[in-house]
């Protein structure tokens, strides 16, 4: 299917390159992404450092391609916490039309909606702090408790979607005809119900994973997301601003690169998916690929 929509293919080709890279970093013929020398301080891109190297003499390749680990993990895992919450709760205010669960329901998705999750991000993760956390006998790191949390801020946008297609699906003629058959409510709404709204979903969560890895460098920017030694692209472009005006324009142009290929990679595959799912732009497709 994907055949048929080259930008679908060449954002899945960017997305499929940086995973395998973020795959492989471990066992590259590559330097720690930690390790220090200061003599090796600041040096230009060239045959021994294709990518240059920071304050520290650390490697920026290593840290960029260390960094896509970091930055792939966290914008699909708040993503994966974002769609399981966003779909249950629109689902289930979807089966509610017209009962005081669906209007509390989809006033709390108001609420939340009104403010951007990055403000949303950056004050939550900025509450609980950085580092560990211990619930009970469960311990988070700081990555895991990011996803947790940035997954749960993703939840509102995905349930309004989810509310709006799965209110206008449960209309449907079959859905009655399933209801008189006595099949239960949870599995009309999984069972036919979800698969029917499904592809839509999947195109905003294609596009929520670019908008999960921007938040994510956004954090570790102001030094709320991946903690070092672990490297991040955020934190890579936190420490290069000090360099803007003098010269070393690797620090910033790789980590902010990877950034935007990772971004526009899952863009192009979310704009490719909806062109291929959406009966209405299928006409918009090269003649004779349908």
């Amino acid at each position: 299917m994907l055949a048929r929509s080259p930008v679908a293919l060449l954002g899945l080709a960017l997305i499929a390159a940086i995973g395998v890279i973020a795959v492989l970093a471990p066992v590259l013929p590559l330097p720690s992404p930690s390790a220090t020398s200061i003599l090796d301080s600041y040096l230009p891109p060239s045959a021994e450092h294709w990518f240059g190297t920071d304050a520290l003499g650390r490697d920026v390749l290593s840290r960029t391609l260390w960094g896509a680990r970091s930055s792939l993990a966290i914008g699909l895992g708040i993503v994966v916490i974002g769609m399981v919450l966003g779909v249950s709760l629109g689902l289930a205010a979807a089966e509610a039309a017209g009962t005081l669960f669906e209007e509390l329901a989809m006033r709390l998705v108001d609420i939340f909606a009104a403010i951007p999750v990055l403000i949303w991000a950056i004050a939550v993760v900025g509450i609980v702090g950085t580092g560990a956390t211990q619930i009970g006998p469960v311990s988070l790191s700081n990555e895991a408790k990011l996803v947790l949390l940035v997954g749960i801020l993703f939840f509102p946008g995905i349930a309004r979607i989810t509310y709006g297609l799965a209110l206008a699906e449960l209309t449907q003629e079959y859905v009655d005809a399933r209801r008189l058959q006595g099949t239960g409510s949870a599995a009309i709404l999984f069972g036919d119900v979800l698969p029917n709204i499904l592809s839509p979903l999947l195109v905003q969560a294609s596009v929520l994973v670019g908008i999960g890895i921007i938040i994510e460098a956004s954090l570790s920017f102001v030094g709320l997301g991946v903690q070092p030694p672990m490297p991040s692209w955020g934190s890579m472009l936190a420490d290069s601003k000090q360099t803007v005006f003098s010269g070393e324009y690797w620090l910033s142009l790789f980590p902010g690169l990877a950034i935007f290929l990772s971004v526009i990679g899952f863009n192009l595959l979310g704009d490719g998916l909806r062109d291929l799912f959406d009966p209405r732009r299928r006409t918009r497709l090269p003649k004779g690929a349908a």
